[in-house]
């Protein structure tokens, strides 16, 4: 099997409507970003799994855009599974989204570039 890098695997995942991270068979630990060795203890046995993709907004901030650009959203998600990433909530107003938020993760396309973004549940 030829050498796909981490990141480049997780948009092939994206591409195909698939959320997965990566999963260390020694410890059951999940972790994001993705990368050659689990963070912790180097180990390289790991595996891609699919997760629920509901999470928890850990922190939120708002990007203000000269207008007409409208403003959005940073947030840190903590999921479900553990790991914390790093994206945005649409389908509410950026000022609305709060610390403590139910999300569930969607892939949406902007331009040809799969891109995980949350949703309020």
């Amino acid at each position: 099997m030829e050498f796909m890098p981490p990141d480049m695997r997780f948009m092939e995942f994206l591409t195909r409507g698939s959320f997965k991270i990566q999963r260390s068979r020694m410890t059951g630990r999940y972790f994001f970003y993705p990368r050659i060795a689990e963070p912790g203890t180097g180990s390289t046995d790991f595996e891609w799994v699919e997760v629920s993709g509901r999470g928890t907004v850990y922190s939120a901030t708002v990007v203000r855009q000269k207008p007409p650009t409208p403003d959005y959203n940073v947030v840190l998600i903590d999921l479900e599974e553990g790991p914390r990433v790093m994206s945005r909530i649409d389908g509410i107003a950026p000022v609305s989204v709060h610390i403590g938020m139910s999300v569930k993760a969607r892939i949406i396309t902007e331009g040809n570039t799969p891109v995980l973004v949350f949703v309020p549940l």
